[in-house]
């Protein structure tokens, strides 16, 4: 495996508030990798971090091993990298088809004048696009909604209309941060499955807080307590780390009924 994304000894801190101190971690080809922790954790400052939003004030990332510096969100899909954020994000007044469009744009070979001046080579360049888009509306049984507003459809379809756009641009790892926040416990099953694939073509760095997704689809799983690591491993390496245990699992998981092929049940901890 490739190793694709690492974080190196990375601190955050807000003012007096230390949100992340030293965290390394890596994510490889093929690898789908957890960040898990308790509310606080500094689960979501370092997803910040990975994405742009946030600058560590100690640390440093590297992208396929070189050191990936003062990047912004809008840049991710250039260096190979799309997101999904806990709001859907989607365009409320643009149709399904169009939204997933908007994923597509990296992969889009024509001058952007072309379009403005309706140049054949812009025609072809949107039906290649398009034909991408239905495929991957396709492949996530939404396609019978291509042409409907978000506003017209269950929370669980448009969940993966955001899948959907952050996988057309076929990147090199994709990032979801609470991807089953609000899922019913079907559609977090059809979340669990949908992730396992995912790793025959992308890597993926998952924020999640419902635990028997997390252990039922990643390979190795990073846990944070207090802006610290204090344990990473398989499932089952972290799901017996008594310091886990302790800090954010307790009781509230039957270990006899959460293993590494329960994908998607209803059973969730505080995040």
């Amino acid at each position: 495996m490739t190793v694709l994304l690492e974080a190196e000894q990375v601190t955050v801190r807000f003012g007096g508030l230390l949100a992340l101190s030293d965290v390394s971690t890596s994510v490889s080809s093929g690898e789908v990798v957890g960040v898990i922790g308790p509310n606080g954790a500094g689960k979501t400052t370092l997803f910040n971090v990975i994405c742009g939003f946030v600058r560590p004030t100690r640390g440093q990332l590297f992208w396929r091993g070189k050191p990936l510096r003062r990047h912004r969100p809008h840049q991710l899909a250039g260096l190979g990298i799309a997101r999904t954020l806990q709001g859907l994000g989607l365009f409320p007044h643009l149709s399904v088809l169009d939204n997933v469009l908007v994923g597509a744009d990296r992969h889009a070979k024509a001058w952007f004048g072309s379009g403005l001046l309706a140049l054949p080579y812009s025609d072809n360049d949107e039906r290649r696009l398009r034909t991408r888009a239905f495929d991957v509306l396709d492949q996530l049984g939404i396609r019978d909604s291509a042409s409907k507003l978000p506003s017209q459809l269950p929370y669980g379809v448009q969940k993966r209309v955001a899948f959907a756009r952050a996988l057309v641009a076929e990147p090199d790892l994709l990032l979801l941060d609470e991807p089953a926040s609000g899922l019913s416990a079907q559609e977090m099953t059809e979340l669990g499955d949908l992730v396992r694939t995912l790793k025959e073509r992308t890597a993926v760095l998952l924020v999640e807080h419902h635990m028997d997704l997390v252990m039922g689809v990643c390979d190795r799983i990073v846990v944070l307590d207090f802006g610290r690591c204090i344990a990473t491993g398989t499932p089952s390496e972290v799901r017996d780390d008594p310091r886990v245990l302790e800090a954010y699992l307790g009781e509230q998981i039957d270990e006899s009924t959460v293993g590494v092929a329960d994908a998607g049940g209803a059973g969730a901890a505080g995040a």
